[in-house]
């Protein structure tokens, strides 16, 4: 066998995998018209309204607004949602940041709690032992773009009467028993951040089904207006978190090829979990039953160094790209960040809650901890590849069993 290319060797994979961000002729067309046309804003023009409604029913919502990202799509919705001062969101502790800063933002406390130990979404049992009459909603992060256990959520959210809310972030396309995820909840965020399934550099969306709740996200995200209001009347709190028709324009030709990548993704994915299962201290994510499609933002693994000579989790890293098999790094613990460890969140709070004691900050998190700091990630756009580049990413794995000891 070759020596380890971290160690001077040749790496298994000597060309390289898909570019990303993908894009052709359609959205330099795309934008060309819109330059030319020059309606760059989104009020008058059609570009991003048109986008709003094929991504709504790609998703199978009623409803869409296009916002500025992924972050705003979160503090946009809970806006709309009434969330505020003293109220609590339970939220994961494994997710990126922006899932607990965009509850801080409305002044509400984000409660955290673990994750599952084999798909890294919100434990149901963490979040209905959380839920307090200051509960006022719920997020659920489908990691990796792997749905979270949606029946049980659903069915706390409802019996408490406290909101269901997605973070897709992840996960377009992704289905819950068939049913494609984001307004299986009361509202649905996404992403189009560059290294999303779908990208304009940055972007995000919010679906839903309630008529409502879309009426209120719109006003939000459009400095409190009202549609078919004067323009200058303003009706409830809002900010300008309105995406460009230049964003608009690049995320409908997205979306047109997005059906056949995700074909592929799916499809490599399947193989690398069949193949990288049989790698004694390899675990693939599990995928649960109920879910009918896996977006597959990341492809995500369990490495056990106990079964690789003890290397540790970031030297296997280094291995593996080393090998010509790119990663990218997973969330450390929301509650290990500076933000909560030093006590800053709590200035964002109401005085009662920030003097308040808060459980959630002495748990153990063990789920989260070890979805931090002993899986690694591939990203998505590896999943483009070929079948062979998926057959050289497990001879990567392989070969850097066999010579751990070197490490």
């Amino acid at each position: 066998m070759q020596k380890l290319a971290i160690l001077g060797g040749e790496p298994v994979k000597k060309t390289p995998l898909p570019d990303w961000p993908y894009y052709d002729d359609t959205e330099r067309q795309a934008l060309q018209e819109v330059l030319e046309s020059r309606v760059w804003w989104r009020t008058p023009g059609t570009r991003t309204l048109q986008f709003e409604q094929e991504f709504a029913a790609f998703q199978q919502a009623s409803y869409g607004v296009a916002v500025t990202n992924g972050t705003a799509a979160l503090e946009v919705s809970l806006a709309a949602l009434g969330i505020g001062a003293g109220d609590e969101v339970i939220v994961p502790d494994f997710t990126f940041v922006a899932t607990a800063s965009a509850v801080l933002f409305t002044g509400a406390l984000p409660v955290l709690v673990d994750v599952t130990p084999d798909t890294y979404c919100i434990d149901p049992d963490q979040v209905e032992a959380a839920i307090t009459p200051a509960t006022k909603a719920i997020i659920a992060v489908h990691m990796g773009g792997h749905p979270a256990d949606l029946d049980r959520l659903t069915e706390i959210a409802r019996k408490n009467g406290v909101y269901l809310l997605e973070d897709s972030a992840h996960a377009h396309g992704s289905e819950w028993r068939g049913r494609k995820i984001g307004a299986i909840g009361d509202i649905g965020t996404f992403s189009f951040q560059a290294s999303k399934l779908m990208t304009a550099g940055e972007g995000g969306m919010i679906v839903t089904n309630s008529k409502e709740l879309e009426r209120l996200i719109r006003s939000v995200h459009d400095c409190g207006r009202m549609p078919g209001e004067w323009f200058y009347s303003h009706f409830i709190y809002g900010s300008n978190y309105r995406l460009s028709e230049w964003q608009g324009a690049v995320l409908s030709q997205q979306l047109r090829r997005f059906p056949q990548q995700t074909a592929t993704r799916t499809r490599n994915a399947a193989y690398l979990d069949a193949e990288l299962a049989k790698i004694e201290g390899i675990t693939p994510q599990r995928l649960d039953p109920r879910v009918t499609a896996n977006g597959h933002y990341a492809y995500i693994f369990h490495y056990n160094k106990t079964a690789f000579a003890g290397v540790p989790t970031k030297r296997f890293i280094e291995a593996l790209n080393a090998e010509g098999f790119p990663t990218q790094a997973s969330y450390p613990p929301l509650h290990d960040l500076a933000l909560f460890k030093n006590g800053e969140y709590r200035k964002r709070l109401a005085p009662e809650a920030a003097q308040a004691q808060h459980a959630f900050m002495r748990s153990g998190f063990p789920n989260t901890l070890r979805g931090a700091w002993e899986t690694v990630w591939l990203p998505q756009p590896t999943l483009l590849g070929s079948e062979e580049d998926m057959a050289l990413a497990v001879e990567a794995v392989k070969k850097i069993k066999a010579q751990a000891s070197e490490l």
